[in-house]
């Protein structure tokens, strides 16, 4: 939210739970659903992001709900040292996760916040 406000957007909450989205910014005339997603797995030079829910309880049934493109604007990604990312989401398909760090999604990387807990 920090890094959104920077850029002049008004930030809004989803009261209750939304699925698809965690905050919702206000950027001159438009609206974005935003998708935020933190990783502190750091393999093989790249942070591994995973983009799908996977329950989150005891109940779970197995089913696996895979990031739908369509249902948020941009994901902004924060990982273990503090770098972050805004990336469109249709520039992420709908796989069940990405790995940050390399050269495929750098164009989308921003200033870095802070690291995060360990």
């Amino acid at each position: 939210m920090p890094w959104l406000a920077s850029r002049g957007a008004s930030i809004y909450l989803p009261v209750g739970h939304s699925p698809d989205y965690d905050v919702i910014a206000e950027l001159g005339e438009e609206l974005l659903r935003v998708q935020v997603k933190t990783s502190t797995y750091f393999r093989n030079g790249r942070w591994e992001v995973r983009l799908c829910t996977r329950g989150g309880n005891q109940s779970w049934n197995g089913v696996v709900k895979k990031l739908d493109p369509s249902r948020c604007d941009y994901v902004f990604v924060l990982v273990g040292d503090g770098r972050c990312w805004f990336i469109p989401s249709v520039a992420l398909g709908g796989g069940s996760q990405i790995r940050l760090g390399g050269p495929k999604y750098s164009e989308f990387e921003v200033e870095p916040g802070r690291p995060l807990l360990r």
